[in-house]
């Protein structure tokens, strides 16, 4: 594991984005593996800074981690809202070519069987971005997930309804399921990126980092893979 520790959430955006912008430049065709939440705001905004500068997405594939069941695209926190919104609609990416879970569809284990079926054809994730949870979780694989998983149906722990809360008017409006890609799917991509910035994550990137692997730290599984940039800012490394 490359470990890359810079002052503050910017210089941790600043940093992915590079990594991003280097894999797309070397092949125009990737397979982006993309997150939501507050740590990649950044770096999406920087992708768009790229692209008005004359980075052209419209050979990129992207297929999102998860999706909330039961809240649809236009919902104002769905994934694919926050995607559209910080990404799709600011870059020349073919809305064709950009991929996330439907939460509403009306058989969720076909729709996982359908999304891994998808990732399948498009040839595999090259670049997979990845946050973590204070307990761990990376997509929205719990604590106590197998690594084999693929992209399943998930129950969210109360830790990450209540850190998700705050993108909500009350707690009571966080939905309890998402669809996730799974953890085997994510170790499957061919290079990822974790990022993480503030004192609230460096207890789950120690336990993720120099823990030992186990189930109870989903990001655990990554010191197992053969292609992974840690880009964490001073306050998340601090107890590195």
């Amino acid at each position: 594991m490359n470990i890359v520790v810079v002052a503050n959430f910017d210089s941790m955006s600043a940093e992915a984005a590079k990594i991003v912008y280097g894999q797309i430049m070397r092949k125009p065709n990737s397979v982006l593996g993309l997150a939501t939440g507050s740590t990649p705001l950044g770096v999406y905004k920087l992708l768009v800074e790229y692209h008005n500068r004359g980075m052209d997405f419209s050979r990129v594939t992207t297929f999102n981690l998860d999706e909330y069941v039961g809240l649809g695209p236009d919902h104002p926190q769905s994934y694919r809202r926050y995607m559209h919104e910080h990404l799709f609609s600011k870059v020349n990416i073919n809305p064709e070519r950009t991929f996330i879970p439907n939460g509403l569809a009306e058989d969720l284990e076909a729709e996982c069987r359908r999304y891994d079926e998808l990732i399948r054809q498009a040839g595999g994730i090259d670049l997979q971005i990845l946050g973590i949870g204070t307990n761990g979780h990376i997509g929205f694989n719990e604590p106590g997930t197998e690594f084999g998983s693929t992209t399943h149906v998930v129950d969210l722990a109360e830790s990450t309804i209540r850190d998700n809360a705050r993108f909500f008017e009350s707690i009571d409006q966080v939905p309890t399921r998402a669809i996730s890609m799974g953890i085997k799917s994510i170790m499957q991509a061919k290079e990822i990126i974790l990022m993480a910035s503030g004192g609230s994550k460096a207890d789950a990137i120690y336990a993720a980092v120099h823990g030992p692997v186990t189930t109870a730290v989903p990001a655990s599984v990554l010191q197992l893979h053969p292609s992974v940039t840690l880009v964490v800012d001073q306050a998340a490394a601090s107890k590195l």
